[in-house]
């Protein structure tokens, strides 16, 4: 028998051209005592919410032989009821959409709205995985600038808008890494735009944050019954504490959510997920009790670190960007050598620091008055 000569050279992979080279996202993960760079809630839900959330875990496994209910109508229903009492918006749950995380969410809606010959927007300094959602969908992605204060310049916005045609606009409120919140006025300046806009524009108001806002500050969700355009996008990881179950939704005009339900995937929410999240969302308002310690943690920050002579972006999420520094690395690096682990990321001279405990938040503060010299 002949043998099978070894081939001369090895066959290259077919990668898009758009992701050669490029490194895959992510924050650094590393092993230290006090963790304080990826927006997480820093208290683990309660021993009453676990043995819940492990009731009804228990209970869909038994039943894990079986596909899961593909358009969990049952958890669209806690999802609206829990928003009539965080924000005192009434919504159908067909106006309601949910998946693994906000990260898929906007995923459908790219995949959705978006794609080749098509352009999404978005105002820079934002959320740095949205240009990725572009990237992953084949749709043109275009950023325009904030403010100096971070927040955005109407005028310019609809300038921006009116010469890209955008199909997509992506608006975070709060605004990560920046913490800044849309007032209701700007939001609707850019569904008018969005309106003129020939074969039409989705606005997707991203409210990852929203429940740490302020007194006073609205949410996009107010502005849902008269524009079928726009989109209000949520999160079970940060205020409920359950970055590791992985649920995102967003509340929309009904054409909306169906148009999402073309481009999901088969039964892509398990049944694991939908009990994990309905558990939760049983025990919301003792959940919601750690936002508010949390809002008054943030805001105490804020104050400390403007009386020692920093510049402090006003926070309405539950993370203070803060800053300048001529070398933001060796204050970053300075930190990490003391144990605490925040996030460089933003403008240049910038630095982003994750609400925590009272513990944490000295720890931080301690580190910081060494490193600075404050």
């Amino acid at each position: 028998m002949r043998g099978v000569s070894a081939p001369t050279s090895r066959p290259v992979l077919p990668l898009r051209p758009e992701i050669v080279g490029v490194a895959p996202y992510g924050a650094p993960q590393l092993d230290v005592p006090y963790l304080l760079n990826v927006n997480e809630n820093p208290y683990a839900p309660a021993p009453d919410v676990v043995a819940d959330i492990a009731r009804d875990v228990a209970a869909a496994a038994a039943t894990l032989n079986r596909y899961p209910d593909r358009d969990f109508l049952a958890l669209r229903e806690d999802l609206a009821a829990y928003l009539a009492t965080e924000s005192g918006v009434t919504l159908a749950p067909e106006q309601l959409w949910a998946a693994n995380g906000s990260n898929e969410v906007m995923l459908h809606l790219l995949q959705a709205f978006g794609g080749p010959g098509r352009t999404a927007v978005s105002f820079a300094p934002t959320y740095s995985m949205y240009p990725e959602y572009a990237r992953a969908t084949s749709t043109a992605w275009v950023e325009g600038r904030r403010a100096e204060d971070f927040s955005l310049d109407t005028d310019d916005v609809a300038a921006t808008i009116t010469r890209e045609q955008p199909s997509v606009v992506l608006l975070a409120s709060p605004n990560n890494p920046t913490g800044t919140a849309l007032p209701r006025a700007t939001v609707e300046a850019v569904l008018a735009v969005a309106d003129e806009v020939p074969g039409g524009c989705v606005v997707v108001v991203d409210e990852a944050y929203g429940e740490f806002r302020r007194t006073g500050t609205p949410s996009a969700l107010e502005l849902l019954p008269a524009h079928p355009n726009l989109a209000v996008s949520r999160t079970m990881s940060k205020a409920f504490g359950l970055a590791g179950a992985r649920l995102g939704y967003l509340a929309a005009a009904p054409a909306l959510v169906d148009a999402l339900r073309v481009v999901r995937l088969p039964y892509h929410l398990s049944a694991v997920t939908q009990a994990v999240a309905r558990a939760a969302l049983r025990h919301a308002p003792a959940l919601m009790a750690q936002v508010g310690s949390l809002r008054d943690e943030r805001d105490a920050l804020v104050v400390w670190l403007r009386e020692r002579g920093l510049t402090v972006a006003d926070s309405d999420a539950n993370f203070v960007l803060f800053g300048l520094f001529d070398d933001r690395h060796a204050v970053w690096q300075g930190l990490l050598d003391r144990g605490v682990l925040i996030r460089e990321v933003g403008p240049p001279g910038w630095l982003r620091v994750s609400v925590g405990t009272p513990e944490e938040t000295a720890a931080f503060k301690d580190a910081l008055v060494e490193v600075a010299a404050l």
